[in-house]
């Protein structure tokens, strides 16, 4: 909090801020955001509540402060911009912004119908006009379901988790989980998984149940967890993939995403792409099929059938 009125009455009128923007803070994360000691932090709670400002406390692991019932938050006030950008970006999540019957759409009308009426027609009209269209491969995890495990995140305890991967069978892991991050509408879930001793991302949407252990761990520091994803999409599946291509690695680059492994150039002029996959036949037909340049598939004999069949397949297109 350095260039910042360190006095006790500066102190708790940031403590109430805190307060009001996360309900439920821990003592220790309202010291750390307030840069004193626990016993500091408890003080201008003290202070609130000397002024007759109602502060609840509750014991146990989701424990933490937050304010009463009672007391009389200022109203809600959004600039016009403000209202614009926040349907744009539940539009740009392609969600339909007018579905009152889905969360995300019921939750901005409630939102819209308290701003005042010069901001909200603008917002209200945007809302119902304009429209987003589905993407298919869009997959949202259930809400509960992700609360409990970016709690888990902030608390650092280990989760057992049941996981229905995209092919074989369920199965149940004790993980660490590191970070939640969304990627291209999809939430992925990066944590060290105890079951198999090793680093693993797992998608949010596949998660079909968690239970929150007690058991704390230390994730790894200095964590980039985005960069993290990107680099470990392609890893960490069942089946190898080798690929070779005749061009330089510049050309091909463009055509790479993350999950389909790592590009390094070869010492013949081409490049060559290392990975992993769940699912050969995508790989070979979605991936590898877009990639307008001449390949060789060297390692890995489910993407080598699937290549041939997908070459068996145009063929008989033209005979």
């Amino acid at each position: 909090m350095t260039g910042l009125d360190s006095s006790p009455t500066a102190r708790a009128l940031q403590t109430l801020d805190l307060l009001q923007r996360h309900p439920g803070i821990t003592a220790a994360d309202l010291a750390r955001r307030l840069g004193v000691t626990d016993r500091a932090a408890r003080r201008y709670v003290a202070i609130l509540r000397e002024a007759d400002i109602s502060v609840d406390s509750s014991p146990g692991r989701y424990g933490g402060y937050r304010l009463g019932r009672g007391l009389k938050l200022p109203p809600l006030v959004f600039s016009s911009a403000e209202a614009l950008a926040l349907v744009m970006a539940v539009l740009d999540g392609q969600h339909a912004a007018d579905a009152a019957n889905e969360p995300v759409g019921a939750a901005l009308g409630k939102i819209i119908s308290a701003l005042p009426q010069d901001v909200g027609q603008q917002a209200a009209l945007m809302r119902a006009h304009a429209l987003a269209a589905p993407d298919r491969l869009a997959a949202r995890p259930d809400p509960m379901v992700t609360s409990e495990l970016v709690g888990a995140v902030a608390d650092r305890r280990e989760v057992r988790l049941d996981y229905r991967p995209r092919s074989g069978s369920p199965r149940s892991s004790v993980v660490e989980p590191w970070a939640v991050v969304v990627r291209h509408s999809h939430w992925y879930l990066l944590c060290f998984d105890q079951t198999v001793a090793a680093a693993r991302t797992y998608r949010v949407d596949r998660i079909s149940g968690l239970q929150v252990g007690e058991a704390t761990f230390s994730p790894p520091q200095d964590l980039d967890a985005v960069a993290w994803l990107e680099q470990h999409l392609g890893s960490g599946r069942e089946h190898t993939t080798r690929v070779r291509f005749a061009a330089p690695m510049a050309d091909v680059a463009p055509y790479v995403t993350p999950p389909m492994g790592e590009l390094e150039p070869s010492g013949d002029g081409g490049c060559q792409l290392t990975g992993t996959t769940s699912n050969p036949q995508m790989y070979a037909a979605e991936w590898l099929a877009a990639i307008p340049y001449p390949f060789t598939v060297e390692g890995g004999p489910q993407l080598r059938e699937a290549v041939a069949a997908v070459a068996r397949r145009l063929a008989t297109a033209l005979a």
